[in-house]
């Protein structure tokens, strides 16, 4: 039938529709131009979605490693038919040459599916699919993806709360031991949606000896699970970085923004996989661990509509004694420079001293080695003012 049938298709009456959700309609029709006249029994339309994992067995192993070394899980998620032409009695259907469209329309189940997701070691896909039979010919098909999404309303309580954490770190060992370094992060709720920026709140102190740089990164974590095994990919999807703090000093972010890119949205609901997502604030420390903490964020579909009250709260608990400042200012001012744009960080490497070196030179010198040591290259410019501190009255003023 293969020179009778010149063209089988499934055509949306939606085409440029991102997804499809838990109780939508879905319409359309399948098109069909055949060179000559045939006899059919019937044309069918299916729908059927699938979450798979597979993964190659390693060391350990896998509770349901199958015959080819692989584990590998699956659940189907959907599953639909129906009929959109069919002969009865046992007569069957003729159809002439030329060009036929058969519409089609079925409506998806009202529980929750599983958005369309593909990753290292799984996905979930859906498919819809049309069978062409006929008395004397083999069966045609075809078939097409359904991109399907999981409405995840932000607007939900659970996910309109702040959430913070801190942590700190002391630098050295025994008697050698420097300040600590502290590091307290919030932000204003944990869920959020494509294309916005997550505001970040944090404080970071250097009581240490030795230059700090502080980062935030943006993590998906898809996990995989065959029976009683779990296997994890992290991917970096975003981040954005601080100034370099010098020893003895502070910094403050007031809701610096990293800027979400098109991600899949959080899949929480599937029993073979999921898809979540963090926060991490870290403080990059020369010659020592990393300081970070990590906070949840989940990604959704239906954007954030809050009142302009919420974030006002969440800002002023970090705003402390500055508060006058936003009255003296009639507009925001343009945000200065980043050195961490200007220094990179194996420039900023390549001009550490190790921790051995620094916890020599400190017990040589006495004291912090930053007290002796002038790092001039990685220090930030003097407090820009419109006063010019040897003027006065518009004229200049020496001292001899």
């Amino acid at each position: 039938m293969t020179g009778t049938v010149k063209t089988l298709g499934i055509l949306f009456d939606n085409e440029q529709r991102n997804g499809y959700s838990s109780g939508d309609v879905v319409s359309g029709h399948v098109l069909l131009e055949l060179s000559k006249e045939i006899n059919i029994k019937s044309i069918k339309m299916s729908a059927e979605g699938y979450a798979r994992t597979r993964w190659l067995d390693g060391p350990v192993p896998c509770s349901a490693v199958t015959m080819a070394g692989t584990c590998t899980e699956e659940r189907q998620c959907l599953s639909l038919s129906q009929m959109l032409m069919q002969s009865t009695d046992g007569e069957h259907i003729s159809l002439n040459a030329g060009r036929h469209e058969i519409p089609f329309d079925f409506q998806l189940p009202q529980s929750p599916l599983v958005s369309s997701f593909s990753g290292k070691y799984g996905n979930v896909f859906y498919t819809v699919r049309a069978i062409l039979r006929s008395p004397s010919h083999p069966d045609v098909h075809v078939s097409r993806e359904l991109p399907v999404v999981n409405q995840i309303d932000i607007n939900s309580p659970v996910y309109r709360c702040p959430i913070s954490k801190s942590d700190q770190k002391l630098i050295g060992w025994w008697m050698f031991t420097s300040g600590p370094i502290s590091l307290n992060v919030r932000i204003e709720r944990k869920g959020y949606c494509n294309g916005e920026s997550i505001p970040i709140f944090a404080e970071i102190k250097n009581c240490s000896s030795r230059l700090i740089m502080p980062k935030a990164v943006m993590y998906q974590i898809q996990t995989y699970m065959v029976k009683e095994d779990t296997k994890r990919h992290k991917v970096e999807v975003a981040h954005v970085k601080g100034n370099h703090i010098p020893p003895g000093c502070f910094d403050t972010w007031n809701g610096k923004a990293l800027k979400i890119p098109p991600v899949s949205p959080s899949i929480l609901n599937s029993p073979v996989l999921r898809v979540e997502y963090s926060l991490v604030v870290m403080v990059q420390i020369p010659g020592a661990k990393k300081l970070e903490v990590e906070l949840p964020l989940v990604i959704g579909t239906v954007p954030f509509n809050g009142s302009a009250s919420h974030t006002f709260s969440v800002n002023s608990q970090f705003s402390m004694d500055l508060s006058w400042l936003s009255l003296a200012l009639p507009d925001v001012p343009e945000a200065p420079p980043n050195y961490a744009d200007v220094v990179s960080e194996e420039e900023f490497e390549q001009h550490q001293t190790s921790s051995c070196q620094y916890d020599e030179l400190e017990r040589q010198l006495g004291g912090p080695a930053f007290a002796y040591m002038q790092e001039f290259r990685f220090q930030p410019p003097p407090v820009y003012s419109e006063v010019d501190p040897y003027c006065e009255n518009g004229r200049p003023v020496f001292s001899i």
